[in-house]
């Protein structure tokens, strides 16, 4: 259904006053805008749609990598040293 001209100029005055009055809100509906577009063309299969990893994503991987190594180091360190006081205890018998 088609708007009016009176309905489409009452719309443009609103979003006009809408983006004199809180700039904030017109960054944040541009930002979903634009994540709802992206969204869309992902559905669609668009090409050029890939998204990538948020940053969070990123660091968060990353820090999980780091804790298993050294959780896996420190672990290997305690079965080392028990194997060698064994060994000791064994040579000192």
């Amino acid at each position: 259904m088609a708007w009016s001209q009176d309905e489409e100029r009452m719309l443009a005055q609103i979003e006009q006053h809408l983006v004199d009055d809180d700039p904030r809100l017109v960054a944040r509906l541009e930002s979903f805008n634009e994540r709802a577009r992206r969204s869309e063309a992902r559905a669609k299969g668009q090409p050029g749609a890939r998204r990538r990893p948020r940053r969070s994503t990123v660091i968060i991987v990353i820090s999980w990598v780091l804790i298993a190594t050294l959780v896996a180091t420190l672990l290997i360190m305690v079965l080392q040293h028990e194997a060698a006081t064994a060994v000791a205890l064994a040579a000192s018998r």
